[in-house]
C-alpha cells in the first residue's frame, strides 16, 4: 500500500520588498510504501523541510500533486493517522514533558487512563520519564527533542513523519532514536524521516530519495543504489620510513599520515599484495587491511557531480 505519493511537487517563494523569486522545491516525485523506513535526504537548504511542510498542510504547493493515505493534501482525515515531529518543535516552556505529551494525546482523541498509560509508555520509550515532571524550559535541547518525539508517538500513528529527528542529540541519544525507529517498523508502522546525515539513513532505510537544490538526484531501494563492490582498500602501516613512503607514492598509491601511522588507499585488489610485500621488505608492520565499499555519501557525491 502506498501511504505517501508525491508527483512533481514544486514550491516557489517570493521574498522581500522586491519579491525575489526563490524556487525551494523544483519538481520532486517519490512514493512511500507501507511498513518501510524511507529516508528523505540531502544537505541543509535542499528542500526537505519545505516538502514536508507541504505534505503536512502547513504551506500550499505552487504546483504538483501529493496524497497521504490516498487523500489529496492537505487532508485532515490523513493527519489522524500521522505522528509528526517538525524540524524545530516548539514546546510550551512552562509545561512539563508529561503535560505536553498528554495535551497532544488529548488533541488526538485520547483521554482518561488510556491517555495516562500511553503517555507513560512513550516517555519510557524515548528516555524522558526521569525528567517528566520538570518544566521544559529547564531541559536540554536533546531532552526537548525527545519530548517532541514522544508527542509524535503518543497517538499510536500508522505513519511517522520525522523531520531531522536526531537533531541536538548526543551519540547515545542518536542510537536510541535509531532503535526507536527500527522498533516502530517492527511493530508495523511506516517511518518517513529526513536527515542531512547520510550515515544515519544508511543504517536504517529501506529506500531513499536524495534532494539537491530542490531536485531529487537519487531515488530507489538502498540495496540497489549502493554498490557492494570494493572501491579501494586501506592499508595501514606502522614504522614506515620516509623512503618506503616515497617508494609507495611513486607506485601510484595515495598516502597520508594519521597519528604516526601511514595509511595507503590502494586501488585494485590485485595491488594489495604488492603493497604488503613492499611494506614487509621495507621494515614496516601491517596494522590493518580494510576494504572500502561505496557508501550512501559516496553515491550522493557521485550523483551530485553527474547532475
Amino acid at each position: 500500500m502506498t501511504l505517501i505519493q508525491v508527483d512533481d511537487l514544486k514550491k516557489t517563494f517570493f521574498l522581500g520588498v522586491f519579491r525575489k523569486r526563490v524556487d525551494a522545491v523544483k519538481g520532486v516525485s517519490f512514493a512511500v510504501q507501507s511498513n518501510e523506513i524511507f529516508g528523505f535526504l540531502g544537505p541543509n537548504g535542499s528542500g526537505k523541510t519545505t516538502t514536508i511542510k507541504m505534505l503536512m498542510g502547513l504551506i500550499s504547493p505552487t504546483s504538483g500533486q501529493a496524497t497521504l493515505f490516498g487523500h489529496p493534501i492537505p487532508s485532515v482525515e490523513a493527519m489522524k493517522k500521522i505522528g509528526f515531529l517538525p524540524e524545530s518543535p516548539y514546546i510550551f516552556p512552562y509545561l512539563t514533558p508529561r503535560e505536553y505529551i498528554e495535551m497532544c494525546g488529548r488533541l488526538s482523541g485520547l483521554k482518561g487512563s488510556a491517555l495516562r498509560d500511553r503517555t507513560t509508555q512513550v516517555m519510557k520509550r524515548t528516555g524522558i520519564e526521569y525528567a517528566g515532571e520538570r518544566p521544559v524550559r529547564r531541559l536540554s535541547k536533546g531532552m526537548g527533542q525527545r519530548t517532541a518525539l514522544a508527542a509524535a508517538l503518543v497517538a499510536d500513528p500508522e505513519l511517522l513523519v520525522l523531520d531531522e529527528p536526531m537533531s541536538g542529540l548526543d551519540p547515545i541519544g542518536r542510537k536510541e532514536v535509531r532503535d526507536i525507529i527500527l522498533g516502530e517498523r517492527r511493530e508495523g508502522r511506516t517511518v518517513f524521516f529526513s536527515t542531512h546525515i547520510l550515515a544515519d539513513a544508511e543504517s536504517l532505510c529501506d529506500r531513499v530519495t536524495i534532494l539537491r537544490e530542490g531536485r531529487a538526484v537519487v531515488s530507489g531501494a538502498l540495496r540497489d543504489l549502493v554498490r557492494g563492490d570494493v572501491i579501494h582498500t586501506d592499508v595501514t602501516l606502522a614504522g614506515a620510513s620516509e623512503a618506503l613512503e616515497g617508494q609507495l607514492r611513486e607506485g601510484g598509491h595515495e598516502a597520508q599520515r594519521r597519528a604516526g601511522l601511514l595509511v595507503l588507499a590502494v586501488q585494485g585488489q590485485e595491488r594489495v599484495n604488492e603493497v604488503l610485500l613492499a611494506a614487509i621488505q621495507g621494515g614496516a608492520r601491517v596494522v590493518e587491511v580494510t576494504p572500502r565499499r561505496e557508501t550512501l555519501e559516496d553515491l550522493f557525491v557521485r550523483r551530485a557531480i553527474d547532475a
